[in-house]
């Protein structure tokens, strides 16, 4: 310590080297806190995303997959809609001819 200095004075600077001492040491453990919770975020987070990305795809998957087999019920049965009135035409027709004949 100085001797031309006041103890008050010495005492002062003592404190004040000491209080910015620990708000740098403070700034410094924050920052590293910070820098691991991102780290641990990335970790943790792509797994949780993935797994939601996960149940989206298979929701849109079975949308999908419902749609295509509603599609082809439906070609389907227009196709054998088609066929029985293609027949009873038919059947008609022929009978037409042969009360024609008669």
């Amino acid at each position: 310590m100085d001797d031309d200095k006041p103890i008050t004075e010495q005492a002062m600077e003592t404190i004040t080297s000491a209080v910015e001492a620990t708000k740098d040491a403070a700034v410094t453990a924050v920052k590293k806190v910070k820098k691991a919770a991102k780290q641990v975020a990335k970790k943790v987070a792509p797994k949780k995303t993935k797994k939601a990305s996960k149940q989206k795809k298979a929701k849109k998957a079975t949308k999908k997959s419902s749609k295509k087999a509603a599609k082809k019920s439906v070609k389907k049965a227009t196709k054998k809609s088609a066929k029985k009135s293609a027949k009873k035409t038919a059947k008609k027709a022929a009978k037409k001819k042969k009360n024609a004949r008669r």
